[in-house]
C-alpha cells in the first residue's frame, strides 16, 4: 500500500512496531519517518531498518498518512498541540498509550480526524504482541483493516469495545510483568533444588511458553488443561493445592483489578 507513516517516538514499541512493518514487507522503509528526542536512538534506527528521520516533530506529521503517537501518555497533549495545524486533513492518527481515549484525542487537536486508539505490548519486540483495537466513528474501513495488518505483522489482533481498554491494559498490556515475574519465581524454585540459575530460565521460560500456545491452539478451556496434568495424588495437585491455599488466583486477579482500576484513573486525569 502507497502510505507514508511516521512515528513521533521511537522507543522500543515504536521500533517493534516498525520492525514489523519493515518485515512483513507492507511499506518499504523510505516510506516510513520518525522523530525522537535522543538523536543516538534516532539514528540507530534510521541505519537498523533503513527508513528516514526528522529532527522536527512537525516534519513527521507533515509526511504522514498514518502517524503514530508513541510518547508517554503525559506528552500526549504536548505533541499533539505541537503539531495539530500540520497534520494533513484525511491523516490517521494512532495511538498507543494507556489511559489516553479517543475523545481527549479528538478535543486536543480541536478538529475531527480519524483516530485509532491500539493496545499493544512488549511481546511485540519478538513478534508475540497481543493487541486491542478501536476506533472514532470517521475511520475507513481500508485505514482499520490496513492497521489491523501492521499490528498482526507483530503478533495478534482484536477490535474491541473503547471500554474495554482499561480491562486490555491489566489483562495483557500490563501482563508480561506478571508473567516475567512468575518465570523468576518457577526459577528460583528450581534454583532452591539445585538446578543451575541458566537452565531454570531456559526451563521454566520455555514451559510457560508451551502451556500459552496449549490454550491458543488446543481451543481447550485452561482449567481442562490443567486436569490433564495432575494425577491422583501425584506432584502437580500437589503444587496446585499449595498454590490454591496461598491465594494464588485471587492474587493475580487483584493484580489485574488494580492495574484496571490504575489505567482508568489515569483516562480520568488526562
Amino acid at each position: 500500500m502507497n502510505k507514508n507513516v511516521g512515528f513521533i517516538g521511537c522507543g522500543n514499541m515504536a521500533q517493534a512496531i516498525i520492525s514489523g512493518i519493515v518485515k512483513s514487507g507492507l511499506i518499504n522503509g523510505k516510506n516510513i519517518m520518525a522523530s525522537n528526542r535522543s538523536y543516538e536512538k534516532l539514528k540507530s534506527t534510521e541505519e537498523k531498518y533503513e527508513i528516514l528521520t526528522a529532527k522536527t516533530n512537525d516534519e513527521v506529521a507533515k509526511f504522514s498518512d498514518l502517524l503514530f503517537l508513541s510518547v508517554k501518555p503525559d506528552k500526549y497533549k504536548k505533541v499533539i498541540e505541537e503539531i495539530k495545524d500540520v497534520v494533513k486533513k484525511d491523516a490517521v492518527i494512532v495511538t498507543i498509550a494507556a489511559g489516553v481515549d479517543i475523545k481527549s484525542v479528538e478535543k486536543w487537536f480541536g478538529r475531527k480526524l480519524s483516530i485509532i486508539r491500539t493496545m499493544p505490548n512488549t511481546s511485540a519486540q519478538v513478534g508475540e504482541s497481543m493487541t486491542a483495537v478501536c476506533m472514532n466513528d470517521v475511520v475507513k474501513d481500508e485505514d482499520l483493516n490496513f492497521t489491523l495488518d501492521i499490528f498482526k505483522s507483530l503478533g495478534k489482533a482484536e477490535i474491541v469495545d473503547e471500554k474495554l481498554m482499561d480491562a486490555v491494559v491489566g489483562v495483557s498490556g500490563s501482563s508480561g510483568a506478571y508473567v516475567y515475574m512468575f518465570i523468576e519465581a518457577l526459577a528460583d524454585g528450581a534454583v532452591l533444588s539445585g538446578m543451575t540459575r541458566k537452565m531454570a530460565y531456559e526451563f521454566a521460560a520455555q514451559s510457560v511458553l508451551g502451556a500459552a500456545k496449549m490454550v491458543l491452539e488446543t481451543g481447550q478451556h485452561p482449567g481442562i488443561l490443567k486436569d490433564n496434568v495432575c494425577s491422583p495424588a501425584g506432584t502437580t495437585i500437589e503444587a496446585v493445592y499449595s498454590l490454591e491455599k496461598n491465594n494464588f488466583r485471587g492474587t493475580v486477579i487483584e493484580a489485574v483489578k488494580k492495574c484496571t482500576e490504575k489505567s482508568l484513573e489515569m483516562s480520568k486525569r488526562v
